[in-house]
């Protein structure tokens, strides 16, 4: 089974084999992690432990905190302005598709929400560039990685106030200077872990500087104090997402995990890039290392191509519903020989109806 979905998307092996075990008998303590109590010495081992492999690769300063909360991404959708925008007060947002779009709906809800960059006029096919954002602004914020449209940030915007991080879909696959960001948030079903919890990561002077009430769960302030336990957390999504950063690390860090998706991404866009049938509408310079996005023209045969996707099994190529086409899903866990198979699958389908 090819598993190109793009989240909830495929774990490595060994992650799910330590899993399940701990299903059955979590560190041989007779006891299911479905059953551990969240404020017991078992589960705080796990989550200190994420809590360090996050830190380190990252390689981040005492000055940020990392959080495992529930909600997702889209929770964050309204717990940043939340917590950084006052009222009457202005963020910068850049549109580069769905997701950037429903977070700047979001933020409209407690401030001003200035769209900073927008590439909705060729249908978020590239990422804008020489923008520039008022000084005035609390924050500016990206999506790094458009899991939909096929895009990406290769290079992070240069601006003189605070960074925020949309990262769901590219966290831990490369390496970046995470300490350009104020504040990142991921949600963990695309390269670091099962559905059920989202990782915030962020530097504790950037809060505490509004004035408008927070609920108690909404604030990032009581989590911090909390040390992520501020309620009973996502126990089996968090011991899951501490596996999946230990095989990052032992596997080679981000290091390795950016030059296995260079190595997959190229393959897959050059095979594309030669087959007349297929089509790329992405700029090549945007085109991102973890969602691919292409079409074949002719409807019927994209449907016959993606029937013989699926007796070929592999899973998750169609398009988002909103787009439509195919995508190609290549996360820190695809093995190359997946993507490998994909493209002889694409090569051999063009040359029999081209």
């Amino acid at each position: 089974m090819h598993n190109f979905n793009s989240g909830p998307s495929v774990l490595p092996q060994e992650v799910l084999q330590q899993a399940s075990e701990a299903v059955l008998n979590f560190n041989n303590t007779g006891l299911s992690i479905l059953e551990i109590g969240h404020r017991t010495n078992w589960f705080i081992d796990v989550i200190n432990e994420a809590r360090q492999h996050v830190k380190d690769l990252m390689q981040l300063s005492d000055g940020y905190e990392v959080l495992f909360l529930h909600g997702g991404a889209t929770t964050q959708f309204m717990q940043v302005p939340m917590n950084l925008l006052d009222t009457g007060e202005t963020a910068a947002y850049c549109d580069n598709g769905i997701w950037g779009s429903k977070a700047i709906k979001e933020a409209s809800l407690f401030g001003n929400a200035f769209v900073a960059a927008s590439s909705k006029d060729k249908n978020h096919t590239y990422i804008p560039k020489n923008f520039q954002v008022p000084s005035h602004t609390k924050y500016l914020h990206i999506t790094t990685n458009n899991t939909v449209e096929g895009t990406q940030w290769h290079q992070l915007p240069e601006v003189n106030v605070p960074l925020i991080g949309d990262m769901s879909s590219d966290i831990f696959s490369r390496q970046v200077d995470f300490s350009r960001f104020d504040l990142i948030y991921a949600g963990a079903q695309k390269n670091m872990g099962a559905a059920g919890v989202n990782l915030v990561v962020v530097k504790k002077s950037l809060l505490g500087k509004i004035k408008r009430p927070i609920p108690a769960i909404m604030d990032y302030q009581k989590h911090i104090e909390a040390h992520s336990l501020l309620n009973t957390p996502p126990v089996f999504a968090i011991y899951v997402a501490m596996l999946t950063l230990r095989w990052i690390k032992k596997e080679g860090g981000l290091a390795e995990m950016e030059k296995r998706s260079i190595e997959k991404s190229n393959l897959l866009y050059s095979t594309i890039d030669s087959l007349s049938l297929f089509k790329c509408h992405v700029a090549k310079e945007d085109r991102s290392h973890m969602n691919a996005v292409f079409f074949i023209e002719d409807e019927n045969l994209q449907n016959k191509f993606l029937e013989e996707c699926k007796a070929a099994n592999m899973v998750g190529v169609k398009g988002y519903r909103t787009v439509g086409g195919i995508r190609v899903s290549m996360y820190n866990a695809l093995a190359s020989e997946s993507v490998q198979a994909f493209c002889e699958l694409a090569t051999y389908f063009n040359q029999k109806n081209s």
